[in-house]
């Protein structure tokens, strides 16, 4: 691969190379019909070139670095398929992007993919813009995603993802296919979005500021922080049927949401 520049670290850039892990990647697309995709980071155009080799597929390529983006619309200059845009994707996403059942794919850059997993999880309206996410994170990351209670991975990230999203692990990455190599291996996340979510939270900021809270004392009980949260009134504790003298990590993410919807009715 040659080169258009080194790598910058204060973009997170880990491009992957590798043809048969790409190759992978898009297959998990194959069940889509005239898919219209925005991929995240698109590089080099590595994964962009498999991408459009796909049926009637539609590409939006959201590249912030502005040597990547001219290299990218370049090379692929001639292809109508793929639109070049060169833009901060959290940006993007707060204009709650303008098409309609748009998969949304990408190798997210390490140093914002949970900014930019959570922002896509927060927008306004829901059902949301995107049919579905196809994420490639840090190991790391997409185990404290995918977490369960009480195990030691999980925390806020799994809760306010599953509130919303449902999460399939399709597979691990090397570290060895990435150029330059990271310290660590990666994992694909797919994540749909639930049309019908039991727990309506009116402001999904109160989901966040509730998790915030309680995990602030990962390891202690949660009576402290819980009376700190509610003022010390306590007068909601039968209906959610919780018990204080628990860890946060010890509670379900049903829990958790039915604190918030709790939690805004202090402000009803």
């Amino acid at each position: 691969m040659k080169l258009v520049q080194n790598p910058k670290k204060s973009l997170g850039q880990n491009f992957l190379i590798d043809k048969n892990i790409i190759n992978k990647i898009t297959k998990i697309l194959d069940s889509e019909k005239n898919p219209r995709i925005m991929e995240i980071g698109s590089g080099y155009g590595n994964l962009t070139n498999s991408l459009a080799k796909i049926n009637s597929v539609k590409i939006i390529a959201i590249e912030k670095d502005k040597k990547l983006s001219q290299f990218l619309k370049k090379k692929f200059k001639n292809n109508l398929k793929i639109k070049i845009i060169n833009q901060d994707i959290l940006e993007v996403i707060k204009k709650d992007f303008f098409y309609e059942n748009v998969i949304v794919i990408g190798n997210l850059p390490y140093n914002i993919s949970t900014k930019i997993l959570t922002s896509l999880i927060m927008v306004n309206k829901w059902p949301p813009w995107y049919n579905s996410l196809i994420f490639m994170f840090q190991k790391e990351v997409a185990d404290r995603i995918i977490a369960k209670p009480y195990s030691k991975e999980f925390g806020r990230l799994s809760i306010l993802t599953n509130w919303r999203l449902e999460i399939k692990k399709h597979f691990n990455i090397s570290k060895n296919c990435f150029y330059p190599k990271p310290k660590i291996d990666s994992t694909i996340l797919s994540f749909r979005p639930k049309k019908n979510i039991p727990f309506k939270i009116k402001n999904p900021k109160n989901l966040e500021l509730v998790t915030r809270v309680l995990f602030s004392n990962r390891r202690k009980m949660i009576n402290k922080n819980f009376r700190k949260l509610f003022k010390n009134d306590l007068s909601c504790l039968n209906k959610i049927n919780i018990d204080l003298n628990k860890r946060p990590e010890e509670l379900d993410n049903e829990t958790f949401y039915k604190i918030a919807i709790e939690y805004e009715k202090l402000f009803d």
